[in-house]
């Protein structure tokens, strides 16, 4: 009951005088007097987001004014999605790209597409849109038809303008005032010939990135509204903490401050200006007593604690097939730690209850699940919450976002009629959020005479990668409130995408493999979605153990891979970028340098990558510097080429930063890791001297997302070519000078 009641009221907003105007067709009920008919066959699902938004003003609006605006349900998250979605839109609808703009994330205007997640912006959002537009433009080209009595094959959209062979023309603007009929999408639509673009496969200005580099308004953290307060929380100083008490009364009456909130284990402090609310919640946190209980696990090393948890067993690959017999065989066990997302801006949001409403802006990857979580918490109709998507810094996953628009939310209400912008403190954010889960795999192969693997065994030990918000129970202020909401159950995330067994199936041809993934349904720290969820480490470890396997069969690294793939675009990113990197010619391991090689397919169903790296090692000090990596990428039809190659430059650093710095750390109480100092990631001096990016452009095909694609074969990349380098194989992340210099014996 609710969908339709919720489409008709964003609807509403959307209707307006001079607008492509969409009606709703209701069907008939009067099967109660119809004779009985075969079940009819499913209609074709509409490509992309369409299939869950099928009306195209969800995804375009013209004006009679000659402004179009095109809606995504998906956040610019630094991406660059804002810039492709409208190349995308423009293109599809012949315009200048300069009259559209674009409006994403919104509870109020835009399509529920879930999650900006998974690399699936292009895919389910671009796609949508693309159709949309081209509909939208035939659209157009029929209304002229009709005006101008012409047959509409006869009629072409140019640049805003429809175009008869005798040379009239119609505006879109003067067409869209008469235009009014039902447009609910089609399942194929008339797309442009690749052959023919002129905005798609340009490299065009990112429209995101004037105000982050000139100090505008970029972020959330940027926001300012009129009679705003500032709040800051008091978190617990460990998980399960109790609060025992604090002197409020006197943090009350320090100067500037508003408002002390108590509300369970949820302390907040609200102020005039933001560092009186900082000086007043160091005020508070230093006087507030907690009872605090010793249970996370430290009686032994992690990859054992992993070990040691009890799991729910599936096997997720079981192939069978004839094969001559192994004369060797390999095996080896891998481990990555929790893993921060180690936002470089700690997370914000800004909430404002006004009359019976309470509007969040906020860095959420999810506006529709964000909504329903914090109207819960409150106990409001989730039509009385509205979410609206901002840009945080250094935003990527299930980081403190959610949370900090509950917090947020829950002030706000505290204080009806004054905007309330709350952000966490650093060492909040690294304590507080959900991490990256710890993980074990372990892997196993035998080869034959001739050096092909003939049979592969793989595991992967984890938790669930995603406890994103849709329930309170799922945010920090819904956990810690007097009434608080019970913690959803961890649960397995399914195939193709799934979660810590995300590309635990190689996508390698071989003839006898099994693939189990031992899911462990509690872990001791707060854990959810991280960038590439399992896939990243499972890569990592499936790649490492290539290189491992193809030594053991004395073949080289590339040459083995190819040797066990049939997949043509594998193939193809795999010499291109061993080719673009020189690797027939590359140095042998001599004075600290090696070269390393690793490939995927994101999900076995989305981007294909390869990378190859140069790294230099000091024996003394153990520092890895990778000297150069070159990738290459197959992301389909190709929107942005600098988009790309962005995407993939990005998920190169954030990999050697994981790769080579990052775990979290904690005691037996509490998370230690809670600054940089504790938490070293990537610095500017240990950047790769070069990083080249190259794309395979495929005209026609379907768009694969490409924002996750490079991480896992970066890290395996790295991992081998500081094996080529030392002849020692580090397979516990991060992969540090100390463990290095252990390994060769410094």
């Amino acid at each position: 009951m609710n969908a339709p009641f919720a489409s008709l009221s964003r609807r509403a907003l959307l209707q307006g005088a001079g607008a492509l105007v969409v009606g709703f067709s209701l069907d008939p009920a009067h099967a109660q007097q119809a004779a009985p008919v075969p079940p009819a066959a499913a209609p074709p699902k509409l490509p992309g987001s369409l299939a869950g938004s099928p009306y195209l003003d969800s995804w375009i609006r013209l004006d009679s004014s000659g402004a179009v605006t095109v809606f995504s349900g998906k956040a610019e998250l630094g991406q660059g999605i804002r810039t492709a979605l409208l190349q995308i839109a423009a293109e599809e609808l012949d315009l200048p790209i300069e009259r559209l703009t674009l409006v994403t994330a919104d509870t109020g205007r835009t399509a529920n597409e879930g999650y900006t997640s998974g690399s699936h912006s292009m895919q389910d959002s671009g796609t949508a849109i693309r159709h949309a537009a081209a509909q939208v433009r035939e659209l157009l080209i029929a209304e002229a038809a009709r005006r101008l009595n012409l047959d509409a094959a006869q009629l072409k959209a140019d640049s805003g303008v429809v175009v008869a062979p005798n040379g009239s023309k119609l505006s879109y603007s003067d067409l869209v005032g008469t235009t009014e009929q039902h447009v609910k999408a089609e399942p194929t639509s008339r797309l442009r010939d690749p052959k023919t673009f002129r905005i798609m496969n340009t490299s065009l200005r990112r429209v995101d990135i004037p105000a982050k580099v000139t100090g505008g308004e970029a972020y959330v953290q940027d926001m300012r509204l009129p009679g705003m307060l500032h709040a800051r929380v008091v978190r617990p100083p460990s998980y399960g903490a109790q609060f025992a008490g604090a002197d409020i009364e006197a943090v009350a009456a320090m100067p500037g401050v508003v408002k002390v909130i108590r509300n369970g284990n949820f302390l907040a402090v609200v102020a005039i200006r933001e560092f009186q609310a900082i000086k007043a919640m160091r005020t508070l946190a230093a006087s507030a007593r907690w009872n605090e209980t010793a249970k996370l696990p430290v009686h032994a090393p992690l990859p054992e604690v992993i070990a040691a948890m009890p799991a729910k067993d599936y096997k997720i690959l079981d192939n069978h097939g004839a094969t001559e017999p192994a004369v060797t065989t390999v095996e080896a066990s891998y481990t990555r730690p929790y893993q921060s997302h180690g936002s470089i801006g700690p997370s914000c949001a800004v909430a404002h209850y006004e009359g019976d409403m309470v509007t969040v802006w906020t860095h959420t990857q999810g506006v529709y699940p964000d909504r329903a979580a914090i109207a819960e918490m409150l106990r409001m109709p989730p039509a009385k919450v509205r979410c609206i998507h901002v840009p945080g810094a250094g935003c990527y996953g299930h980081n403190g976002a959610d949370d900090a628009a509950a917090d947020a939310a829950l002030i706000a209400v505290a204080l009806p009629g004054k905007p309330i912008r709350l952000q966490w403190m650093r060492e909040q954010e690294h304590a507080w959020e959900p991490y990256g889960p710890g993980m074990v795999t372990g892997a196993k192969a035998s080869i034959d005479a001739s050096g092909k693997i003939v049979d592969w065994r793989f595991s992967v030990r984890s938790n669930t990668h995603s406890m994103r918000p849709g329930t309170a129970g799922s945010l920090l202020a819904g956990q810690h409130i007097e009434n608080p909401f019970p913690v959803p159950e961890p649960k397995p995330l399914p195939l193709p995408e799934g979660g810590g067994d995300r590309n635990a199936i190689p996508i390698y041809a071989f003839a006898n493999a099994e693939v189990m993934h031992h899911f462990i349904p509690e872990m001791p720290l707060r854990i959810s979605a991280m960038r590439a969820l399992g896939a990243y480490m499972n890569i990592f470890s499936i790649e490492s153990f290539m290189d491992e396997t193809a030594a053991a069969a004395k073949a080289d690294p590339v040459a083995f891979r190819l040797k066990h793939l049939t997949d043509v675009r594998a193939r193809d990113v795999i010499t291109l970028a061993a080719e673009k990197f020189g690797w027939d010619r590359r140095l042998r391991p001599v004075d600290g340098r090696g070269c390393g090689f690793a490939f995927a397919r994101y999900k076995n169903l989305a981007a294909y990558c390869a990378i190859a790296m140069e790294v230099e090692i000091d024996r003394e000090t153990g520092r890895i510097h990778v000297m150069r990596a070159v990738s290459a990428v197959d992301a389909g039809q190709v929107v942005s080429p600098d988009g790309i190659r962005n995407q993939i430059e990005g998920a190169i650093l954030q990999s050697l930063s994981w790769t080579l710095y990052e775990a979290v750390t904690f005691d037996d109480t509490r998370i230690t890791s809670v600054d940089w100092a504790t938490y070293p990631i990537l610095r500017f001096n240990s950047v790769p001297l070069s990083v080249d990016v190259h794309i395979i452009d495929r005209p026609g095909l379907p768009f694969l997302g490409a924002g996750e694609a490079g991480q896992g074969p970066a890290a395996a990349a790295v991992a081998n070519a500081i094996a080529d380098a030392t002849g020692q194989r580090l397979r516990d992340l991060p992969l540090t000078s100390a463990r290095l210099k252990s390994a060769i014996g410094i």
